[in-house]
């Protein structure tokens, strides 16, 4: 056969032998060691190159003098025609490729933050609208969104993905709880169905205990203070607040509630704090059963005992918003029936309806099955009772245990939360109790009068050495407010008695309230110079600047309700009055003391504001409406009853002589600048003048 033609001819002969002279005898040498060539294996371990058909032409082809020709066909074929055997330009041409390939990555431009922001919200939207509309088919597109959370990706994604997160696990969590399946029901032949809802609640479990997992790792305290980090931490606490308010029946209750904890056991308040304590009052609010409020109070009293009650004061606060016994407090009107609307609209007019046919057999079995429905109706509302009371119950043992224990350890900067609760809730208190509790009141109250004692030598003190000493005093008192904790404590001593029975609760639990009664007594002309007497931080804080000198000047703006239920000191004051002249729990008020408050009441209605000047008066007029008699020889001097000269400064009720003395307070008050308290004081001496 003859030889092809070849475009190229190739050297088989080594090339060092045309350097030696010899070339005869290197062709001999040469030929003779053809027998050992191995040029198929050679041609086999050769790199594979790609045919020209699997390339795209994109060039034209040009026409030569053997015709139309394509030039990427052409370069094809001369790359095909190299030598089987290796030479140094491949090996040059391989290696310049990789650099051109290393290089062309390097210089690849990389994707911007706002174009990855927008992917991700695409892709994030994108799989919610899948779990929407079937979720049990497109459950693995949590595990897309909870993947965006991870640590290598921008922080924008990552709150991106946890806000989304949070709100589809709201739409798609069901009104259960999901329990987990036993041995014997995995193994147990189900349908179809029941094997896919099961599937389908397996995985939302065990993607939502991830994601619940998530967020108490975000929201644990690091070392990292950085922007970013702080506010993933704030996205993932409003998550889980959120959750907590949506779904707080479903599984993983107790670690969203102790990322709130966790946060009100710092004592720095900040947006974060806030928002946690809010969220914990609107879930004890929001609470029917009182499960998830009795699952809180034990984790708070756990977490206040772990920390020595070294925390803030609005943490207490909490508890005034709960629900304790407090369903069946309203008494029933004897004038009229209380209906639910269903139940008003059967008692109406009814649209004739078209009476249906139906056998004998048919209504006896209507009519059992009515009774049942009936039975299992009371039955469930009898357990709900039962239960919702034993829980609320164990509530009020833990709330009271910490109040107790705090009045134990007199924290501070906890007294007045401590106090307002009880005021509030004394009446729950067991009888047991009541003797043991008074005599802390007492000596609460003692403890108060020697701050303000010591507290006025300091300040006589210092204003002597006021011309003397040019630097300023630093104040190293504490913040306490001891005029209102001693209002306090009265208030809770005479809320002891509301929720007992009157005709029995003087004479049988054998009460001694008269230190109270004196106490308040002696406090009513201070009371009636403080300049706070109505201040209210609720309300006025705004016409109120800062003090610049105040260490909590940097907690003002993010506590703007530093109490949950503050009263101001004059409302304190006459819930007082009220329970000491007027309630009948405490018996008949005698005359001395009827005599002695009106005759300091109306010296302190001199000295206050307006509001208050007119509060008292209104109190004055119901005392003088049940007790005109008692009291009208104050007005009147033609019928003193008393010997002697009137003592204005005693501490004591019986050592001030009032029935010596005349109301000539009321003269001057209806000089008063405003026309409400002139009106008032008139009010007053016509109601004496009428039930005289």
């Amino acid at each position: 056969m003859a030889p092809g033609r070849t475009t190229k001819r190739r050297r088989v002969s080594p090339p060092g032998d045309e350097e030696n002279g010899d070339s005869r005898s290197g062709l001999g040498d040469f030929y003779s060691q053809a027998a050992e060539w191995d040029l198929e294996q050679d041609y086999e371990q050769r790199p594979r190159k790609l045919k020209a058909k699997d390339k795209e032409r994109t060039r034209l082809p040009i026409k030569t003098s053997e015709g139309f020709q394509n030039i990427e066909a052409s370069e094809d074929e001369a790359e095909e025609t190299d030598s089987f055997l290796g030479t140094d330009d491949d090996e040059e041409e391989g290696a310049s490729g990789d650099e051109e390939a290393e290089e062309s990555e390097e210089e690849a431009p990389k994707i911007p933050l706002k174009q990855q922001i927008l992917q991700a919200k695409e892709d994030i939207a994108r799989a919610a609208t899948l779990i929407n509309e079937d979720p049990e088919e497109h459950i693995s597109s949590f595990k897309t969104m909870a993947e965006m959370t991870e640590s290598t990706r921008h922080v924008a994604i990552r709150k991106l993905a946890l806000a989304s997160q949070a709100a589809v696990y709201k739409d798609v969590i069901p009104g259960y709880r999901i329990r987990p399946l036993s041995e014997e029901e995995t193994t147990a032949k189900v349908s179809k169905d029941v094997r896919k809802l099961r599937n389908f609640e397996q995985s939302l479990v065990s993607g939502y205990k991830h994601y619940v997992q998530t967020l108490l790792t975000l929201t644990k305290s690091s070392r990292d203070k950085s922007e970013a980090q702080v506010g993933l931490k704030s996205v993932a606490i409003n998550c889980a607040c959120s959750l907590l308010l949506a779904v707080p029946h479903f599984n993983f209750r107790a670690e969203l509630l102790r990322i709130l904890v966790n946060q009100l056991a710092r004592k720095r308040i900040d947006d974060n704090f806030i928002k946690c304590r809010e969220t914990l009052q609107d879930v004890f609010y929001r609470d029917d059963d009182g499960v998830v409020s009795l699952e809180a109070v034990r984790l708070l009293s756990k977490m206040m005992k772990a920390r020595d009650f070294n925390i803030n004061g609005g943490v207490l606060d909490t508890f005034l918003h709960l629900r304790l016994l407090r369903e069946f407090s309203s008494k029933g009107s004897r004038d009229r029936i209380d209906r639910d609307e269903d139940e008003e609209n059967t008692f109406g007019k009814k649209p004739k309806q078209k009476k249906e046919f139906r056998t004998k057999r048919n209504r006896k079995i209507e009519k059992e099955r009515k009774a049942v429905e009936k039975d299992m109706r009371e039955a469930d509302a009898l357990v709900s009772h039962e239960a919702r009371d034993k829980n609320q119950a164990e509530t009020l043992k833990l709330v009271f245990g910490l109040y107790f224990r705090i009045l134990k350890l007199r924290v501070p900067n906890l007294m007045g939360p401590v106090l307002e609760g009880l005021a509030k809730y004394a009446h729950m208190i067991n009888q047991d109790f009541f003797g043991d509790l008074l005599e802390a009141l007492k000596d609460l109250i003692g403890h108060a009068e020697a701050d303000e004692f010591n507290e006025g030598e300091a300040g006589d003190e210092n204003a002597a050495d006021e011309s003397e000493i040019d630097e300023p005093i630093s104040n190293n008192s504490t913040n306490r407010d001891s005029t209102r904790e001693a209002l306090l404590c009265t208030v809770t001593a005479f809320a002891l008695l509301e929720g007992q029975d009157a005709s029995k609760a003087a004479a049988a639990l054998h009460l001694d309230l008269s230190f109270f009664i004196k106490h308040l007594y002696r406090t009513l002309y201070t009371l009636s110079t403080n300049p706070d007497v109505e201040f209210n931080p609720n309300a006025s804080s705004s016409l109120r600047l800062p003090d610049p000198s105040s260490n909590q000047q940097q907690n003002s703006v993010h506590e703007k309700k530093p109490k949950v239920n503050f009263q101001t000191p004059m409302v304190l004051l006459l819930r007082c009055l009220n329970a000491s002249l007027l309630s009948r729990a405490n018996g008949l008020a005698p005359p001395i003391r009827l005599a002695s408050f009106s005759k300091r009441l109306m010296t302190t209605a001199l000295q206050v504001p307006e509001k208050s000047a007119l509060a008292t008066l209104a109190l004055l007029t119901q005392v003088a409406k049940h007790h005109a008699k008692r009291i009208s020889s104050l007005w009147y001097s033609e019928e003193r009853k008393g010997d002697g000269v009137f003592n204005p400064f005693a501490t004591d009720i019986e050592a001030t002589n009032v029935f010596a003395g005349t109301v000539w307070e009321g003269e001057l008050l209806k000089l008063h600048y405003c026309p409400g308290v002139r009106e008032a004081v008139g009010g007053v001496e016509k109601m004496i003048v009428s039930r005289d």
